[in-house]
């Protein structure tokens, strides 16, 4: 190493101290003005050793970068499934149960099921004086109820078939229909034609049945089965086919005899017709 002093004199401190080395790489060398020996112009930056741009993260963009594992969501439960499955559970259990229960209706006596209709009247219990007869009768007959429910009647019954009558028949056929187990429906004359249809759907066909207009009712609709009677408003009333089925046949108090052979009539018109001589029973 050599020192060169200005002037000779062994008291002045060096301008310039040189080791013999090189500068390190990245550092300007002594002396070096700022700015020189930078990048060139357009350079993107200075390189690291390895020859990578220098900042830049190991490993980043590279090929042995970790991959990112996807994040699972949770979609919650899905109800609709669910409810379609309780849906159709008390769907079955509302039918099982509803079968169980018109089974045990259906094993009851017919009574009990005629009781327990709302409305129906008993006539049996509350006045079985009204239902007493002798014997067949000619002629008219006088009735303390009306629509007549019981009590003497001709010897010649209406037809019973699930026969619908447009006009009025006579009390004494009528009550001797129901004798025979039938369900005479009434109805006043002005109800509406809808609401007759609805009510011969009910009747018609079916065995023990009949129906007829009749002047004077106080409700709109009244049904008779032998010592039983019920009166509705409108023509919609479920009891009206809950009263016809419980008491066809039920009600009979000649069981075992028919509508459908013997002596009956089909005409029409409040006056008996005497097919035959009465006789007693």
């Amino acid at each position: 190493m050599s020192i060169s002093t200005p002037g000779g004199g062994p008291e002045r401190r060096p301008n310039v101290v040189s080791t013999g080395k090189k500068p390190a790489a990245g550092r300007p060398a002594a002396g070096a003005k700022a700015g020189s020996g930078g990048a060139k112009p357009g350079s993107t930056g200075a390189k690291t050793g390895s020859g990578k741009p220098a900042g830049t993260r190991p490993g980043a963009g590279g090929k042995g970068r970790k991959p990112i594992a996807p994040v699972k969501v949770s979609q919650g439960r899905s109800w609709g499934p669910i409810a379609l499955f309780v849906a159709v559970g008390v769907l079955a259990v509302a039918i099982i149960g509803y079968g169980a229960w018109a089974t045990f209706q259906g094993a009851k006596p017919w009574e009990d099921r005629a009781d327990a209709i709302d409305g129906i009247v008993n006539y049996r219990e509350k006045d079985p004086e009204s239902l007493k007869y002798e014997a067949h009768q000619a002629g008219k007959v006088s009735y303390k109820y009306t629509p007549p429910f019981g009590g003497g009647h001709n010897n010649t019954w209406q037809r019973c078939l699930g026969d619908v009558y447009e006009a009025p028949i006579a009390n004494e056929h009528a009550v001797h229909s129901l004798e025979h187990g039938a369900v005479w429906l009434t109805y006043r004359p002005d109800l509406p034609k809808e609401d007759v249809e609805k009510l011969a759907a009910v009747i018609r066909g079916n065995d023990f049945m009949l129906m007829s207009p009749f002047e004077g009712l106080d409700k709109p609709i009244s049904l008779q089965a032998w010592g039983y009677q019920l009166k509705v408003d409108s023509a919609d009333d479920p009891r009206i086919k809950e009263f016809a089925t419980t008491l066809a046949q039920n009600a009979s108090v000649e069981p075992g005899v028919p509508c459908s052979s013997g002596n009956y009539t089909t005409g029409t018109g409040t006056e008996p017709r005497e097919l035959a001589p009465p006789t007693g029973g």
